[in-house]
């Protein structure tokens, strides 16, 4: 059956735990579907993840729009979320609307997702009305990294707290389905958890939110860069693959490769009959 914005409220009134993963290519999504996954995050981390950059700032509306679209042929029973990118939302509330439509009808999307608290209510509020499905983000927000000085843990000190209580009421009241927390302590995001009627979705926020996500190749040990403390290895993909990858160049290079087994065959005569 497939997973829609209902299916978010349901599981908010039943106590069931949302489960997402973020994928940016059809096999991937595909595979994340079939095992029951509830919701699939074409996340800006493509940025780092696929194309190499240091953050994701640099993503564009062309990358997202791309991704997402590979992404939702893979996903039949799965509710597809698009980031929306960085300057893709900030400038204007037009400018949201504009973009957050590109994502549903070009990239195929059934949700969109953007970072920010009472800031960006507005634009969300708007993204609403115009018939798209908004799921917020809080707490440490990528597209500020700058401004924050780097990766680092929310809401620590009363003040930073008591606002993102305030950012995650705001953004509810706006009209958002969902809002993420993301590097927030436990406590705080249980209670603002326990505070709002719409699911939250913790990524190192705790066991006490509604759901959780995980960037798929940091949880696979595929993307070794920069490895957060949320983060758990679920396997060691990533050591599999250069193992294959060691052992395949090496076969290619001392001939063993293609055996008769992986060649086609043709007539001795036809062959003959070309010299």
């Amino acid at each position: 059956m497939k997973n829609t914005v209902l299916t978010f409220a349901k599981a908010k009134k039943e106590g069931t735990r949302i489960s997402m993963l973020t994928v940016y290519d059809y096999s991937t999504a595909s595979l994340m579907d079939k095992a029951g996954i509830n919701s699939l995050l074409v996340g800006d981390s493509l940025g780092n993840v696929m194309l190499g950059y240091e953050d994701t700032i640099s993503v564009t509306m062309e990358d997202m729009i791309h991704h997402t679209r590979a992404v939702s042929r893979g996903a039949k029973d799965a509710l597809v979320v698009a980031d929306m990118p960085f300057m893709s939302y900030q400038t204007s509330v037009y400018d949201a609307v504009v973009n957050a439509g590109r994502l549903m009808k070009e990239g195929r999307a059934n949700a969109v997702k953007l970072e920010g608290g009472k800031e960006v209510c507005p634009q969300i509020e708007a993204i609403v009305n115009a018939g798209i499905p908004v799921c917020a983000h809080i707490g440490l927000t990528p597209q500020s990294i700058n401004a924050f000085g780097g990766h680092k843990v929310q809401g620590k000190t009363e003040a930073a707290a008591r606002k993102l209580l305030e950012d995650a009421l705001a953004v509810q009241n706006a009209g958002a389905f969902a809002v993420v927390i993301e590097a927030v302590p436990y406590k705080l995001a249980s209670l603002i958890t326990k505070k709002l009627d719409i699911p939250t979705i913790g990524i190192g926020a705790g066991s006490g939110c509604d759901g959780q996500v995980l960037v798929y190749q940091d949880m696979l040990g595929m993307f070794s860069d920069f490895t957060p403390k949320f983060v758990k290895k679920y396997a060691s993909i990533g050591e599999i693959m250069t193992e294959a990858f060691k052992k395949y160049d090496a076969e290619v290079k001392d001939g063993s490769f293609p055996s008769e087994e992986y060649t086609y065959k043709i007539d001795d005569d036809v062959i003959e009959k070309l010299y």
